[in-house]
């Protein structure tokens, strides 16, 4: 394998594990799981984006942020205006007063499509405000916060107090954006009904390569030096300052890349799913989003997406099952995997993992030893120890003469 290619895919452990998620991701589950369990799949890989973002910008780079439901919820409401946009048609929207424009502006009284809307008619101008708006925003954000030295806990404050202050402008900018209720009722992708059971599958792979896409840039960047640099800022960002190194700009990167994940992830949530809210931007999703990444392991890309899949598959279970007691039981899980299990899925992997692994090896090995021991020529006898023996010495000599 070329050396580039290895360090890119982490070597064969690191290969093995993409193997086994993809293997996990595009057969198991799809064989295994009817169209409902599956698009709740696809739902949850949309937060495995935010929850592998995570890892670069929290785990590696030292930069916890709790406001990435920010940049999820702006990826969502960039691809629900154009889905809303397209379901808006004047035949659609005949029986309301103002046709040609979305119902919630039809019942908050605008009679004409605000000017904001109006480049949203585009998919090519929707995909590029998905990438581009949340990374301009992480890169204000940044530049404001890494270049005045703004880090630690004030950083998380920060990024905190703006979730809560996007969600609520977008609450009360109803007719803009739709309220509490959000974007919803979206129909068609470009004519194509994502409403089916085939369009569903269809984009649930769309998803799962898109992520996988994410997983291979993360480790690009962590194979790099840049990668070694952000492990540096993280320990002794003074030291690396010292060296002559622009901390502030690598901090600005690896948060705009984080960003722009999460957005990925929220535009794929809007399609899969059908609608965006703001109850997906504010606070409790955001700190949620961290406790993904911390479940599968902050440093581990691959740990992160079986972080966020085991944490909302028991939600799914606890839910269904104990409907009354399924929020603390989540907590107790949450409770156990931050006291026994402080590096998440991917310490339980390291610790125990490899060793049972290691010992599996190991025992082949064991097992054949002693078919090996009989092929073994027989040993010469050792010459007899007089002294041990009680024969004196020069006693041999004598008798051999």
């Amino acid at each position: 394998m070329n050396a580039a290619y290895e360090k890119l895919l982490g070597g064969r452990s690191g290969l093995l594990g993409l193997l086994v998620l993809g293997a996990l991701l595009l057969v198991v589950f799809p064989l295994t799981m009817d169209m409902f369990r599956l698009n709740l799949v696809g739902k949850y890989l949309s937060y495995a984006f935010v929850a592998v973002g995570l890892v670069l910008c929290w785990g590696y780079g030292g930069i916890l942020s709790l406001g990435q439901g920010v940049f999820f919820g702006l990826g969502g409401y960039c691809m629900a205006m154009f889905l809303k946009l397209e379901a808006s048609d004047p035949i659609s929207t005949k029986i309301q007063s103002t046709p040609g424009i979305p119902d919630f502006m039809d019942w908050n009284q605008i009679t004409a499509l605000p000017a904001m809307w109006q480049p949203f008619h585009s998919f090519g101008f929707t995909v590029l405000a998905v990438l581009a708006v949340p990374t301009l925003l992480a890169f204000l954000i940044g530049l404001a916060m890494f270049k005045r030295r703004v880090g630690d806990v004030y950083f998380s404050i920060v990024t905190q107090a703006i979730a809560a202050i996007l969600s609520i402008l977008i609450i009360g900018q109803q007719g803009l954006t739709g309220g509490v209720n959000g974007i919803t009722d979206l129909k068609t992708l470009m004519g194509w009904d994502i409403r089916t059971d085939s369009a569903k599958l269809i984009l649930y792979f769309v998803n799962a390569g898109l992520l996988f896409a994410c997983i291979l840039f993360g480790r690009y960047v962590l194979s790099s030096k840049l990668g070694r640099l952000l492990v540096a800022m993280r320990d002794k960002e003074e030291r690396v300052r010292f060296s002559g190194y622009d901390v502030a700009s690598f901090k600005v990167f690896v948060f705009c890349a984080a960003a722009m994940f999460s957005a990925i992830g929220g535009a794929m949530f809007t399609l899969q799913v059908g609608f965006m809210s703001p109850s997906f931007v504010g606070i409790v999703p955001s700190i949620e989003m961290v406790i993904y990444a911390a479940v599968g392991g902050r440093m581990s890309l691959l740990g992160a997406v079986y972080g966020t899949l085991l944490v909302n598959f028991g939600k799914t279970y606890f839910s269904e099952t104990f409907p009354e007691l399924w929020l603390f039981l989540m907590g107790g899980l949450f409770i156990a995997v931050v006291m026994y299990f402080p590096n998440g899925l991917a310490g339980l992997y390291q610790s125990q993992g490899k060793r049972l692994m290691a010992r599996l090896r190991r025992q082949p090995a064991t097992m054949a030893a002693p078919e090996i021991a009989q092929t073994k020529a027989p040993a010469r006898p050792a010459a007899p120890d007089t002294a041990r023996d009680g024969i004196e010495p020069g006693a041999t000599l004598e008798a051999s003469k």
